[in-house]
């Protein structure tokens, strides 16, 4: 991408649908959103075509239903898992999205060694549906805020490695809630940008896809979100390094605020 952009997680809280979703984005001065398909990958036609008839120069992702584990010992479950991501990656390419992103699994107390080579099986079967399809947006797996789910950042640079059309979404407050605490300074979050652009290269840092809100987590991990400035999460440090390494990309902003916290966060960016 040639910048980086800075979305919603969702519809703006001012507006009531699409139409007026996006005239907030414009009014905010704000990129776009990202799709929230929180429990199904259901659309009404009419906010379909308004999408895809008003979406100009606006930036869209996709978020798959949560409803997603991939390493469930319940065969119908993974294929339901598997058939939601596809879902997810088909619609969001057909309204212009850039990228997808969903919760892959749970380690089910299953060592991870096992449970990677199943998701890489799972994943195999998600990429040969898409590509059937020709489609080949960004199928990102996130980075998540509990100990118990699969996904810290080794893992899905592991798996991105991998599949040629997979790169990592970053969800920053959830490393820093899995971590109870760390990856909180500078120092830590350009670690991170140097593990991806070292491991996957440039493509990763010119096509970008994070999450960050403020965050609650205690030892085990992520309890939920709050507004930055009700949280410990150190935004500013973070941004200082987003624009040190001149990522590009998308930046979804998923405070409960969203809209208030997604401009907190451009016009920092801007000011540095």
């Amino acid at each position: 991408m040639e910048k980086l952009n800075f979305l919603t997680a969702g519809i703006p809280l001012r507006a009531k649908d699409y139409k007026t979703g996006f005239t907030a984005l414009n009014e905010l001065g704000l990129n776009g959103l990202e799709l929230e398909f929180v429990h199904g990958v259901r659309m009404s036609d009419a906010s379909r075509d308004f999408i895809k008839n008003n979406k100009e120069s606006l930036v869209l992702t996709a978020h798959a239903p949560f409803y997603i584990n991939l390493n469930s010992k319940e065969e119908e479950k993974v294929e339901a898992s598997i058939t939601r991501i596809i879902e997810t990656a088909m619609l969001a390419n057909e309204l212009g999205s850039y990228s997808i992103t969903y919760h892959a699994a749970f380690y089910l107390k299953e060592d991870k060694d096992t449970v990677f080579k199943k998701l890489i099986n799972r994943h195999e079967k998600i990429f040969e549906a898409l590509n059937k399809e020709n489609n080949s947006i960004w199928v990102r797996p996130e980075t998540t805020g509990k100990g118990t789910q699969w996904g810290n950042i080794d893992e899905i640079i592991e798996l991105s490695k991998i599949f040629p059309n997979m790169l990592p979404c970053v969800d920053f407050s959830h490393i820093h809630a899995r971590t109870a605490g760390k990856f909180n300074t500078y120092d830590e979050f350009a670690l991170i940008f140097e593990k991806i652009g070292k491991n996957l290269g440039d493509i990763a840092l010119n096509n970008f896809h994070a999450h960050i809100a403020g965050i609650e987590y205690s030892d085990k991990g992520e309890k939920k979100h709050l507004n930055l400035e009700e949280s410990d999460f150190n935004y500013k440090d973070l941004l200082k390094a987003f624009k040190k390494f001149n990522i590009r990309g998308a930046i979804v902003c998923e405070s409960p605020n969203i809209e208030e916290d997604c401009k907190l966060l451009k016009d920092y960016y801007n000011s540095l």
